[in-house]
C-alpha cells in the first residue's frame, strides 16, 4: 500500500510539473519560458545582469527573430526570477543576416511582401531598456541605409565594435 501510495505521489508531482504553462511575464508575448522553482542556478538577486547579445542568424523561433526572441527568454526569466528591471542592463549587437529583421515597415514590405514581424518584439525590447544596434558594415552590404531602420534600433559602426566595446566595460556574452 504504502509503495503504491508513493508511486500516485511520484505521478501527481511530475504531472504537475509538466503540465506548467509556458508564459511571457515581462515582455508580453515573446521569449516564452516555464518557471521551476525547484532547480539549481536561480536568477541572483544580489548581480546586476550586464549582457550583450551577438544577433547574428536570420532562423526564427515562433515567428520572430531567433536572437531577439533569446533576448525576450532572458528578460523573462529574469524577471521571473525577481531581478528587478533596474539591474538588467542588455545590449544587442544585430548584424549578419539578422541584419533584415532590423528593417523598418516599409522596406521589410518592400523586400518581403509582408509586415515585419519583429516590429512589436523591437518595441518593446525598446521599451525595456534593450540597446538594439545595427552594424553599418551589414546594412552597407546589404544596401539599407540608415532612414531604412526600424525606429527602435539604432546604427553603430560594427557588431564587431560593440561587442568588444561591451565586454570590455564588464558586459557577459551571450550568443
Amino acid at each position: 500500500m504504502k509503495k503504491a501510495l508513493l508511486i500516485v505521489i511520484v505521478l501527481m508531482t511530475t504531472h504537475l510539473t509538466t503540465a506548467q504553462e509556458w508564459t511571457t511575464p515581462i515582455i508580453d508575448g515573446y521569449g516564452k519560458i516555464k518557471e521551476f522553482k525547484e532547480v539549481a542556478t536561480q536568477p541572483d538577486k544580489n548581480l546586476t545582469y550586464n549582457l550583450v547579445f551577438d544577433v547574428k542568424d536570420d532562423r526564427e523561433m515562433d515567428g520572430v527573430n531567433i536572437g531577439l526572441w533569446k533576448i525576450a527568454r532572458v528578460i523573462n526569466m529574469l524577471g521571473s526570477g525577481g531581478i528587478s528591471q533596474d539591474k538588467v542592463h542588455i545590449v544587442a549587437a544585430i548584424h549578419g543576416g539578422a541584419t533584415f529583421a532590423s528593417l523598418n515597415e516599409a522596406k521589410y514590405q518592400e523586400k518581403y511582401e509582408k509586415a515585419n514581424p519583429n516590429t512589436e518584439l523591437l518595441k518593446l525590447l525598446k521599451e525595456y531598456g534593450v540597446e538594439l544596434y545595427v552594424c553599418a558594415q551589414a546594412t552597407a552590404a546589404r544596401g539599407i541605409t540608415k532612414e531604412d531602420l526600424d525606429p527602435n534600433t539604432e546604427l553603430a559602426l560594427s557588431a564587431m565594435m560593440v561587442l568588444t566595446n561591451y565586454q570590455l566595460k564588464g558586459y557577459a556574452l551571450l550568443p
